[in-house]
């Protein structure tokens, strides 16, 4: 799938540059992007040729068994049925009755082949998109809403199964039909074929102008389909929020108006698209009916027989059904365009922070702490162009604690992304064991850290498997053995069921305690060299403040750590302690000596201890 996933990018960034490099016109430039859009999606067929090919024969075998409905009838016709004898009867209906076994059978395979397509090639995509979304750098998320990453994902994709496990065999059908039954028309008459021609010439026009404004107004639908899922889901995960200042009326009309945005919308693209039916059919049948009447004419002058007339009826039947159908395909190819060009948008875009084309083959060992340098790191988010860090350097030895602590705002936090490499400073450099973390294979970089951090993250599973999230591999006993280390085994052991108990969404059952208590537990078992503590006691009551402590103090044997707090309380026994102001470091030292520098640790002791 990661494959396929680069194929699509490849071919999106081939796109691109033969569309900025070509002197086509705008107009021009357009339609070959919209081409290219359909065209990327390609590589997600290439791995089943074969049921392709069963596809297009089936495809083949129905239309030609409809083309030959109209010989048969011609010869019924232009014998008659009181001058045939009853074995040219027999045999005609025989040769019908094949037709159209042929036919159900060829169409019935058809209808399954693509269906299995399109939903593989669905998934596939599917796959594909949440594969690059979940490896993109926090600064992707910062600008997208999950709502709407959501609707791609489902809402698009769904869109384009409809094209793939469709619209394709009915325009690949209708197209054939179209030319099978043109081809047999020109056979029949070439006068009223070339008559028909020109007349059904003047329906392609309408229909491409009418086109284009429909594919308008289906990106336009798909775009408020995705802010209306974006405005709930955002909505839904704050729900506490939202009811704690009772605005649960704001938000049912906020997400009202989004829907009833989207509705008209989408009424709009389907006003449009139902104009475009109209017009199209009335057109087609109109060209039809108007050459039929002149070859009636012909029949009354002899130039055609009566066989010949209804046959170059059925075929001009076929004809504009086929032009009927592929309007029809025409609008969700239209849809599709929007879709594919959203999905498409969504896979271009490339995380900043990449792994090294060459990464160091010698990442320090899980079982033994590891050192940290930082020089001359300044960064600042891509939002804002203030410095979040200034100047920093610092030396952590391994198999030390050490504690940051300062205002909020003081860079402690964009500390720790930087050193799980989240985004890249924008300049200098923070080596582990002496080698760049920009050397390192992403993977192999975060498997070193573990991480506790303030807000914890409880998925929709059970306590086991939240607590086995530190290491998919680790069996039933060892996820117990840390959770006694960590004291979260006293109070999974009294829920209902056990380890088995599921914790409710966003783990709503569990006090912040016992979430930070397994969060511990996680990085027990992921057991990493390095270990984050991100105000791992925040807003603790005293008894949980207690039991995270005792759990941290395990969690930091024989690892190196980097505790950020704000209660000094907790950092007191740190070997080091660095203060950190305005993305600097101001201060280092242990708790005796910066108290009595009488420096911003000094002042912060006084704030929260009597006895300083």
């Amino acid at each position: 799938m990661d494959g396929q996933a680069k194929r699509l990018r490849l071919t999106q960034e081939q796109s691109s540059r033969q569309i900025k490099s070509s002197p086509m016109n705008e107009k021009a430039t357009r339609n070959t992007q919209k081409l290219k859009s359909i065209a990327s999606f390609l590589p997600f067929l290439k791995p089943y040729k074969k049921q392709l090919l069963v596809a297009t024969i089936s495809l083949v075998l129905a239309a030609c068994a409809t083309l030959v409905v109209p010989l048969c009838f011609r010869k019924i016709i232009d014998l008659g049925f009181s001058d045939i004898s009853h074995e040219q009867i027999n045999l005609t209906f025989i040769n019908l009755f094949i037709a159209a076994f042929v036919l159900a059978f060829a169409s019935a395979l058809r209808y399954y082949m693509v269906s299995w397509l399109g939903e593989r090639v669905t998934s596939d995509i599917r796959k594909a998109v949440y594969s690059h979304i979940i490896v993109q750098s926090p600064e992707f998320f910062e600008t997208q809403q999950s709502g709407e990453l959501l609707s791609r994902i489902n809402n698009d994709t769904s869109i384009v199964q409809i094209l793939v496990g469709t619209s394709i065999s009915m325009a690949v059908r209708n197209v054939f039909l179209l030319l099978g039954g043109m081809t047999m028309m020109f056979i029949t008459s070439i006068k009223l074929s070339l008559l028909i021609l020109a007349t059904l010439l003047l329906t392609v026009i309408p229909i491409m102008i009418m086109g284009k404004k429909v594919r308008q107004l289906s990106r336009n639908s798909q775009d408020k389909i995705a802010l209306a899922s974006a405005i709930a889901g955002e909505k839904i995960n704050a729900i506490l929020t939202v009811q704690s200042f009772a605005n649960e009326q704001k938000e049912i009309k906020a997400f009202n108006t989004s829907i009833e945005a989207s509705f008209l919308a989408s009424k709009i693209r389907s006003a449009a698209r139902g104009k475009l039916t109209f017009v199209a059919i009335l057109l087609g049948f109109t060209s039809i009916i108007t050459v039929l009447w002149l070859g009636a004419y012909a029949v009354s002058n002899k130039e055609i027989s009566s066989g010949e007339l209804t046959q170059f009826f059925l075929y001009a039947v076929i004809v504009a059904g086929s032009i009927a159908a592929l309007s029809e395909v025409l609008g969700d190819v239209q849809r599709a365009i929007g879709a594919s060009d959203r999905l498409l948008e969504l896979l271009g875009i490339q995380s900043k922070v990449q792994s090294p084309k060459i990464p160091f083959s010698s990442p320090p060992e899980m079982n033994k702490a590891i050192s940290i340098k930082i020089q001359g790191l300044n960064f600042h988010y891509p939002s804002i162009s203030t410095n979040v860090l200034s100047d920093i350097f610092l030396n952590v030895q391994a198999g030390e604690k050490l504690a940051i602590v300062g205002p909020s705002g003081s860079g402690k936090t964009s500390l720790f992304k930087l050193i799980q490499r989240f985004y890249d400073p924008q300049s200098g450099i923070i080596s582990f064991d002496g080698v760049d973390i920009k050397r390192y294979q992403l993977d192999d970089l975060r498997k070193l850290i573990g991480v506790v951090p303030q807000d914890i993250s409880i998925f929709s599973e059970n306590a086991l498997e939240n607590i086995r999230y530190g290491d998919e591999n680790a069996s039933d006993d060892e996820v117990v053995t840390v959770s006694k280390i960590a004291f979260v085994d006293e109070f999974i052991s009294k829920l209902p069921d056990g380890y088995s108990t599921f914790l409710g969404d966003r783990g709503v059952r569990l006090s912040g305690g016992q979430k930070q208590r397994i969060a511990i537990a996680r990085a027990l078992l992921k057991n990493p060299p390095l270990l984050l503590l991100d105000e791992a006691t925040s807003s603790l009551d005293a008894e949980s403040e207690r039991l995270v402590q005792q759990a941290l103090e395990e969690a930091m044997k024989g690892r190196t750590t980097i505790v950020i707090a704000h209660r000094l309380a907790t950092v007191k026994k740190a070997d080091r302690i660095v203060v950190m102001e305005n993305g600097r470091i101001v201060e280092i030292g242990d708790h005796s000596s910066l108290v009595n520098n009488g420096g911003l640790y000094s002042h912060l002791a006084q704030l929260q201890f009597t006895d300083a």
